[in-house]
């Protein structure tokens, strides 16, 4: 009997493994395609331009500063396959002026053709206890990491839906899953982008675009390091329980989960462990996909308590040894 039940479920399991390519998203072509980079002047987002350039795309670079995105499109033009390729760089603003993001779109549009797909790659990062952020830090972040994926994205979208083609990738963070000591600025940004691509991709999934979220562990990068500066004691012993990804690696993930239509993008077994713990009503690109989560959830959840329960200790035990210090200078 137990024998029978068993190769029930394998057959069940090669069933869906051949049914799932025939419902989930044809891969986008990127020889020849346009490609959008917002944030593309350094880190994440100028590693996924160079990934999409080496696979035939041509970019379009969006930053604040002109400097450093010329200074990358002479990097990125070193892997050029084809001597047609383009890449075009904008200075501008996304988070300020949704008019300007509209023009300056429109204007790549007109020279390198219709955006296949939009990657929301520009984001900035503060780290700090709850009370000693300054309040406009809260303001500033959620125009950024927010305001800024909205706007390039609500620029482009109804030529996607048009075209029947399209994709959007919004590069959240794992702090966009989980909220971490010292995140309270950034880590509701980060959310947020989860709440938005899951009800955009119900309106536009009809339409054959489709929306990737991105959520990369820490990775070295300049932002990176720079927010290393202010990290709380807390944060950073939390911060040494996961290694530090590459750009590159972290890059070559997201573009190949974007051009597949996945959902979902994460990098290394802790990503894929809180991509299934935190997957709750967001799409599925495949059955497959889906019947990982419901299998692997019930013990990810087990082994996610016990993550949280050594982040609660390192911040009881950093609370404790401070109280002792502050004590101790009382006292002298």
């Amino acid at each position: 009997m137990l024998l029978l039940v068993a190769a029930f479920i394998v057959a069940f399991v090669l069933l869906l493994y051949m049914v799932s390519p025939l419902i989930s998203p044809k891969s986008l072509k990127l020889p020849g395609a346009h490609v959008v980079v917002t944030g593309g002047s350094s880190g994440i987002g100028k590693c996924i331009a160079i990934e999409c350039y080496k696979q035939g795309a041509f970019i379009t670079l969006i930053a604040r500063d002109e400097n450093k995105l010329l200074q990358t499109k002479k990097e990125i033009e070193k892997y050029s396959v084809n001597d047609k390729q383009v890449v075009l760089c904008i200075s501008v603003d996304v988070s300020k002026d949704y008019e300007q993001v509209e023009n300056v779109l429109k204007q790549a549009q007109e020279k390198l053709g219709p955006v296949d797909m939009l990657v929301n790659c520009a984001g900035t990062s503060v780290t700090g206890k709850f009370e000693d952020i300054e309040v406009n830090s809260f303001e500033r972040l959620m125009a950024v990491n927010y305001l800024g994926s909205v706007y390039p994205s609500r620029a482009v979208i109804a030529t996607m839906k048009e075209r029947r083609m399209g994709r959007i990738v919004f590069v959240s963070s794992q702090a966009g899953q989980l909220g971490l000591f010292g995140y309270t600025a950034y880590s509701p940004t980060k959310f947020a982008l989860r709440g938005l691509a899951e009800a955009l991709q119900m309106e536009i999934k009809p339409y054959n675009v489709y929306v990737t979220v991105a959520y990369p562990p820490d990775t070295d990068t300049p932002g990176f390091a720079e927010e290393s500066k202010t990290k709380p004691l807390e944060t950073k012993l939390i911060s040494e329980t996961s290694s530090v990804c590459q750009a590159e690696q972290v890059a070559r993930v997201i573009v190949k989960d974007a051009i597949q239509g996945n959902f979902n993008s994460s990098v290394g077994s802790d990503g894929h462990m809180l991509s299934i713990l935190t997957s709750g009503m967001s799409p599925v690109t495949s059955i497959t996909e889906g019947l990982q989560q419901v299998v692997c959830m019930g013990i990810f959840r087990i082994i996610g308590l016990f993550y949280l329960g050594s982040f609660d200790s390192i911040v009881r035990r950093c609370m404790m040894q401070r109280e002792k210090s502050e004590s101790a200078d009382k006292t002298e």
